[in-house]
């Protein structure tokens, strides 16, 4: 029989014990749990924390599960799976809105398309997937940003460049635009990335309530917005699409 690591074991007890137990435990509550003293267990706790998959709350000094986990988690649905359950519902949404549909995941600091819908038309168009949108200033990005504490943490690492006059960089400023993207359940990306075009997104989420990607169209300005106001039967669709797509992966009702 194959050895078995014992360093490893004893991490993975923690983090099964920090899943399946309350919120927070401290230091002693893990050592008694998992027998093991608590210099042990607090050796063990401290590199966790340094990768990511442990969190300390500075006022109680409590333990909880950290944000790495939730990426590796992440990884764990295929994005393959995720574009799948999405094709039906982003058509859809191509169709009624007249516009071009993207699903996109986070990836290195910014958005991967990993489905693309053409605005359905005869103009020419170029297939996107598997290119990288900024996570800061599109719908997308901003989605990602306001329901995922990764895709937020890697935003705070990366240079906000103003790609327009229009787009967010200051730090305030974009906290606020992610409040207000949580709030209503929605982030809207308006000449901020690209002069003359306006973008809608809404998060997709897993049977977890996770979320998993986000989910939007783009076009011009004109059409998408009216008196700069992004059109709310616009805003209706993408939210209906990302509910659609959240329910087939097993969320449920939002």
């Amino acid at each position: 029989m194959a050895r078995t690591i014992q360093s490893l074991e004893r991490a993975a007890a923690v983090l099964r014990l920090l899943a399946g137990g309350e919120r927070r435990l401290g230091l002693s509550d893990i050592s008694s749990a998992i027998g093991l003293a608590k210099g042990t267990t607090h050796g063990i706790l401290r590199t966790l924390q340094q990768e990511g998959f442990v969190e300390q709350d500075p006022a109680s000094g409590r333990y909880q599960l950290g944000a790495e986990l939730l990426r590796l988690g992440n990884s764990y649905l295929d994005v393959h799976e995720l574009r799948a359950r999405a094709l039906v519902w982003t058509d859809d949404l191509a169709r009624s809105s007249g516009e071009s549909v993207y699903l996109g995941v986070l990836h290195q600091q910014g958005v991967l398309i990993v489905h693309h819908v053409f605005r359905p038309d005869d103009s020419r168009q170029v297939l996107e997937v598997g290119a990288m949108h900024p996570l800061y200033s599109t719908a997308l990005g901003k989605v990602l940003c306001a329901y995922d504490p990764v895709a937020h943490s890697e935003v705070a690492e990366v240079e906000r460049e103003p790609l327009t006059p229009h787009t967010v960089t200051g730090a305030d400023a974009f906290e606020t635009a992610l409040e207000l993207t949580r709030a209503r359940g929605w982030a809207a990306d308006v000449e901020e990335t690209w002069e003359g075009v306006a973008s809608v997104a809404a998060p997709v989420h897993d049977r977890r309530r996770m979320p998993v990607g986000s989910v939007g169209i783009t076009g011009a300005v004109e059409r998408v917005c009216q008196d700069g106001v992004v059109r709310p039967e616009i805003v209706a669709a993408v939210r209906d699409c990302a509910r659609a797509v959240s329910r087939d992966l097993g969320a449920g009702r939002f």
